[in-house]
């Protein structure tokens, strides 16, 4: 039960290291670099996706389908930003946890030999079914983190 507790806990380090960014606050729109994929929400929960122009103390400006628009900041609730570290990380994190759950369903489906059989070949025994299971599912894991979204929030509006 202890190392289920440690386990737990250091894999929800990422969540929470990223819990702590300061995202309310409207200047860190200005470390972005022109040309940067960006997702905005606006109040009315609309989104709005494409590629960053610039930012002023009242506004963004983004292209949307070729097209230049500009929203001002009163009418934006969350900012975010595509993040390629995000994605490995998530692939990274959702295949570890699916070779994990392949080995454990690899070993509870491995049948041995029976014990009236004189002779059987149980090559790897459980050990091997475990391992064939881990493969599949860290694969598995792999490519669906890698396929999830992945955006960093880069600012959300103070609640009023």
């Amino acid at each position: 039960m202890r190392k289920l507790i440690v386990l737990l806990s250091v894999l929800s380090l990422p969540c929470v290291s990223t819990a702590q960014n300061n995202s309310d606050s409207w200047t860190n729109l200005n470390s972005l670099s022109p040309g940067k994929k960006i997702q905005i929400l606006d109040t009315s929960s609309r989104k709005h996706s494409g590629d960053f122009i610039n930012a002023t103390d009242a506004s963004i400006a983004f292209t949307e389908s070729s097209h230049q628009q500009s929203l001002q900041k009163s009418d934006i609730r969350t900012v975010k930003v595509n993040s390629n570290k995000r994605r490995t990380l998530n692939a990274l994190l959702i295949g570890a946890a699916g070779a994990g759950i392949g080995a454990g369903i690899g070993a509870a489906v491995h049948k041995g030999c029976p014990s009236s059989q004189t002779f059987c070949l149980d090559i790897g025994g459980r050990g091997l079914a475990a391992g064939i299971g881990a493969a599949i599912g860290g694969v598995g894991g792999i490519t669906i983190g890698a396929l999830l979204p992945a955006r960093t929030t880069i600012y959300n509006a103070p609640v009023h």
